[in-house]
């Protein structure tokens, strides 16, 4: 299974696009106005405590005050006090999402190349998908000669799999020079706001995103290229041979169209290769994922289609997760299966279809209505909340009202202003397609209404309104 890594850099923003097989399937963004926050350190100071949530609001320096759990804090014995205007250290852990504030941790993390450094623990952990007991076991005692008597904790990354002990002490010297690189910062009395920040998402992407099976990371950037040799061959020196300034006067995301693919995760409709489709619907509180047969027929009877369906499904959900980076709560309204055996395929299907996704993903069972529950760590905004805007004219509902609908509502303002206010006559200032519908279907209707309060009723188009505007003008 091959994979490349596309980058796409303009002064404005970094596109980083993870093709396999000539397939995209995820997009990382990151625009110059607005860098995400996730892995940023900040000398915060406590502007607000609520002790009913055992939460904190802490002034990091944002617009908007980030937010603490107490769970979220080491303690020690007890639970941590927190008071107004307490100075902390915290890290981000999920960035800024429509009206809330970043949520924080004071468990500080560093990330590198095959391991992460918790100073403030003394926890070794290992990625739960590193499954072998004794390659678990090796890592654990690589790491614990080479952490020596200092104190901190390490958290063993997946691609730290069949990694030598030397490599992992590279990783922890790095790590442990750049915490005390930071807490020298941190004990600066005046310091407030950001201590350190988190790598631009090209670096991010030699770090995080480049393991065994990429074959090759393209970046259409000279400049942006001699950085990320620079960076690999100093802290991931295997991954330097790999990456390629791509010249091409054809953009480097016309490969694999996957400027098209990214138009297409916009849209509410996934086609299925098999003539279904998908209907995702994206809201606040959760992310909806309807299945349907749409123009397949199948080739023996209904159960088997509806099985085929569901399963081909269960691969394009898993991706368009990925694709889309939808997080929070998911639930997927599968075709209605009779056949219990159809229903763990199905679900073991989507099961192993998450479990390639880097971000952790958790499964509930099929109801008997076929609904599945899916739980997916959110720690940025999806793809749909970073490039779109709620549209102005149905302010998020994704319907308009019907011209009908709104000529009616104009009748009964009429008839609400004649009984309150004298005057001569009134107009009426809406949009084309309304004035047309008031000509046209409802003239019969203006007339009576005209008749009825002894006014006459004037209409004026207004190109500037969508179709639920409108205003009526006493004159």
């Amino acid at each position: 299974m091959s994979e490349e890594i596309l980058i796409n850099v303009t002064p404005q923003e970094t596109r980083v696009a993870v093709v396999e097989n000539g397939v995209l399937q995820e997009v990382h963004i990151e625009r110059a106005s607005h860098r995400g926050l996730v892995g940023n350190i900040y000398k915060g100071r406590v502007s607000r405590f609520l002790p009913g949530m055992q939460a904190a609001f802490v002034d990091i320096g944002l617009e908007r005050t980030a937010f603490l759990q107490t769970a979220e804090m080491k303690s020690g014995n007890g639970a941590p006090a927190l008071i107004e205007g307490q100075d902390l250290t915290v890290q981000v852990v999920k960035d800024p999402i429509g009206t809330k504030g970043a949520r924080l941790t004071t468990q500080i993390s560093l990330p590198a190349r095959y391991v992460v450094y918790m100073p403030t623990s003394d926890h070794i952990g290992i990625s739960q998908k590193i499954d072998d007991e004794e390659e678990r076991e090796r890592l654990r005692a690589a790491v614990r000669s080479a952490m020596g008597d200092e104190p901190g904790g390490f958290i063993l990354r997946t691609m730290a799999e069949q990694v030598s002990e030397e490599e992992l002490r590279r990783d922890i010297r790095y790590l442990r020079k750049l915490w005390q690189r930071l807490s020298e910062r941190m004990r600066e009395p005046d310091r407030h706001g950001l201590v350190h920040e988190d790598l631009s998402l090209v670096l991010r992407a030699m770090r995080d995103l480049v393991r065994d099976n990429i074959e090759k990371v393209r970046i259409d950037s000279r400049e942006m290229y001699t950085k990320a040799q620079e960076f690999a061959l100093e802290f991931v020196p295997d991954v330097a041979p790999r990456i390629e300034y791509y010249p091409g006067e054809r953009p480097i995301f016309d490969l694999y169209s996957v400027e098209d693919e990214i138009k297409r995760a916009l849209d509410r409709r996934v086609a299925l290769k098999s003539g279904g489709y998908l209907v995702i619907d994206q809201t606040e509180a959760m992310t909806t994922v309807d299945v349907n047969t749409g123009t397949y027929v199948g080739h023996r009877n209904l159960a088997e289609t509806i099985f085929k369906t569901n399963l081909e499904a269960a691969h394009a959900i898993a991706r368009q997760l990925r694709l889309r980076n939808l997080g929070g709560m998911i639930i997927v309204d599968f075709i209605d299966m009779g056949d219990p055996d159809h229903k763990r395929q199905v679900l073991r299907a989507l099961e192993r279809a998450l479990a390639r996704d880097r971000v952790k993903a958790s499964i509930a069972d099929m109801s008997a209505l076929g609904l599945v529950e899916i739980t997916r760590k959110r720690t940025r905004e999806s793809l749909e909340h970073l490039l779109c805007e709620t549209c102005p004219a149905c302010k998020g509902r994704g319907v308009l009202k019907t011209p009908e609908t709104v000529t009616y509502e104009i009748f009964r303002e009429i008839l609400r202003e004649a009984r309150q206010f004298g005057t001569d006559q009134y107009l009426v200032v809406a949009s084309q397609v309304v004035v047309d519908r008031l000509s046209d279907d409802q003239a019969q209707s203006l007339a009576r209404l005209q008749e009825f309060i002894g006014k006459p009723i004037h209409l004026q188009v207004e190109p500037l309104y969508n179709q639920e505007e409108y205003e009526v003008v006493l004159t």
